[in-house]
Parts: structure tokens; sequence; C-alpha cells
């Protein structure tokens, strides 16, 4: 129970990562505050996660035996993160970990020149901008209580470049940034701030995840092969699972990493070591 006692915000928590790190902070004893936009956005060629997923999401937390509050949170708007927050604050009194997972994969599968100024702004506003304005909107109080832990959900596309991906990759290269910049703000008032970078996680059907499929799409390869293709770039020829992720996820925004912050920690068997 290395959360219990704690209260965890997690973004995009509808499915896929989200569900699978909400599940695991549940289980770890952590009270949850499940954040998503509960629709879909113009611009994003597949559907994103609804109402009825996130209060699936929140049925699976409290199973586990957590209090959960959800809302609607658009996070490319400052004043619906504010809101959400707010509740958060007024429900349990403070927040301890935030996890910034919200993000978006498309409109990706073109060279630069070919990304529109409104798709490249989309990309940047969701999958870097949200993640500041989360933190812009919890930075205050963490640091007046000295205490708090912020777990940012990059790639290894903040790592390393993908062809046809230049929009996403420059996002979650500039969360990496982010993350190594706020852990230096932040540090003197003992909130850390760290970073995940998974590699080709599976669609797991339980999260309901469809992250790879969407990417594959993009990419023009066979939906029916997609999953054959990334084990092959894998060195350990195992696709991640989420629950991966999120054990990586947990042990960031517990007391096990009182003495981590600014870091990246790759889950990704080993795609980024050569």
């Amino acid at each position: 129970m290395r959360l219990k006692g704690k209260v965890v915000v997690v973004t995009g928590a509808a499915r896929g990562l989200g569900r699978a790190t909400s599940v695991a902070c549940a289980a770890e004893g952590a009270d949850l505050v499940l954040l998503d936009l509960c629709g879909d956005l113009p611009g994003v060629p597949y559907p994103l996660g609804t109402a009825g997923q996130l209060e699936h999401t929140a049925t699976l937390c409290r199973k586990a035996g957590a209090a959960v509050l959800t809302a609607e949170c658009d996070v490319r708007d400052l004043r619906s993160v504010e809101s959400a927050l707010a509740l958060a604050e007024g429900r349990f009194g403070r927040i301890d970990g935030v996890v910034n997972n919200a993000g978006i994969a498309a409109p990706s599968g073109k060279p630069a020149h070919e990304i529109s100024e409104d798709e490249w702004s989309l990309m940047i506003d969701v999958d870097l901008s949200g993640a500041w304005r989360v933190i812009r909107t919890v930075g205050k109080a963490m640091s007046e209580r000295r205490s708090g832990s912020i777990v940012n959900v990059a790639s290894t596309a903040g790592l390393v470049g993908y062809r046809h991906f230049a929009g996403y990759v420059a996002a979650k290269h500039g969360l990496v940034g982010l993350t190594k910049a706020a852990a230096l703000d932040y540090a003197p008032t003992k909130v850390r701030v760290n970073a995940v970078c998974p590699g080709s996680v599976r669609d797991d059907s339980a999260a309901e995840g469809r992250m790879l499929t969407e990417i594959a799409r993009a990419l023009d390869v066979p939906v029916s092969e997609h999953e054959r293709t990334f084990v092959e770039a894998q060195p350990m020829n195992a696709l991640i699972e989420p629950e991966d992720v999120a054990s990586a996820v947990v042990y960031l925004v517990s007391d096990d990493s009182r003495q981590v912050t600014g870091s990246v920690l790759t889950v990704d068997g080993g795609f980024t070591a050569r």
C-alpha cells in the first residue's frame, strides 16, 4: 500500500494507460481524481475516451477500495483545468500526486512540410501545453505544502525521432524538457517532477487502449499485422503491457522515489538503448 493516504489526479483516465495507472494507484491505497475530456476532438481522426469509459475506470478503482471523484476536463483550457482541480481540492483537501497522461497520437502520418498549422497547434496544445497547464495549477499549492509528485507520461518519441510524426515527437521532446525544468523549479520545495517514456504499449482490451492501433494506421501498417510489426522492433521481443507503465508511475508517485526528480524512466523493452 505504497500510496495509502495519498490523493492522486490522473488526466486522460477514461481508458488505456490512464485506466491502468488509475487502477494501479487505487490498488496501492490512493484515492483518485479521474479527469478526461469525455468526447472527441475536431482534427483527431479517431474516437477519444467517453464519459461511460471514465465511469468504468472509476468503478474499477472503487472496487479496489479507493474514494473516487470524476470530472470532465479539457487540458487545452486553463479554466477547465483550474475548475477540475478546485473540485479535487474541495473534495479531498489536497493533491499529493498528478499523472499527466492526457494526450493524442494523431493527426500524424505525414512529413513535416505537409502538417497544417492547425494540426501542429492541436498536437502541441494537448500533449505539451496541457501538462504545463496542470503543473501551473497545482505547483503553488504543492510548493506551499512542501510535498508532491508530478509524473508526465511522455514516450520514446520524447527521446528519439520517428518518421512522419514530427508534431508528436516535438511535443513529447518538449514534455521531457518541461519535466527537467519544472523539477529544478520545485526541487527547493520538495516537489518532484519526473517523466515516464513508454515504448510500444499493447492495446489491452481491459484497458480499452487503442494507441498502438492508431499509430499503425498513421504509418499505413495493416492493423491485422500491427502487433507483430511492433514486436519485431522490440529488443526484448514483446510489447509493453499497460501494467508495466502503471507500475513505473506508481513508483514515481510513491515515497519510494523521494530522492528522484528530473528523471526520465523508460519502459520500452530496450528500444532506446540501441
